[in-house]
């Protein structure tokens, strides 16, 4: 099977050996995306929550890169510093998603690159 590496200006760029996310066959990789902000490569916030908005943001940009969008999500993983601020990205993803939701698991980590207080990686899968 064939590997498709996606790519976009419109999300950040990779800050490691990776790529935004990796197409096989129909289901696409998405890399971890940090609240930065594509033009700046900095982090727009120090709010959890809007810090939420902009890895959504970013996440959405690579979906469109790879041919779909956020509804062809199957799966989230979403990294938190601070798992009391559940419910501050809870609500947020809900601006981003609509029923029926993806599968997710929630984990707390000590650190994230960059400062960042919240990270998402999901897997797409396209019709």
């Amino acid at each position: 099977m064939s590997r498709q590496i996606i790519h976009t200006d419109a999300a950040p760029a990779a800050i490691g050996p990776y790529s935004q996310a990796v197409k096989a066959g129909n289901t696409v990789y998405l890399s971890g995306q940090l609240p930065l902000d594509p033009a700046t490569m900095e982090l727009v916030s120090d709010d959890v929550a809007a810090q939420a908005r902009q890895v959504f943001t970013n996440l959405a940009a690579v979906c469109k890169a790879a041919g779909a969008g956020l509804p062809q999500i199957a799966r989230v993983g979403i990294y938190l510093t601070d798992l009391s601020r559940f419910s501050e990205v809870n609500a947020v993803m809900a601006e981003f998603f609509s029923a029926p939701y993806p599968a997710r698991s929630t984990i707390e980590v000590s650190a994230l690159p960059r400062g960042a207080q919240v990270e998402v990686d999901a897997v797409m899968v396209l019709d």
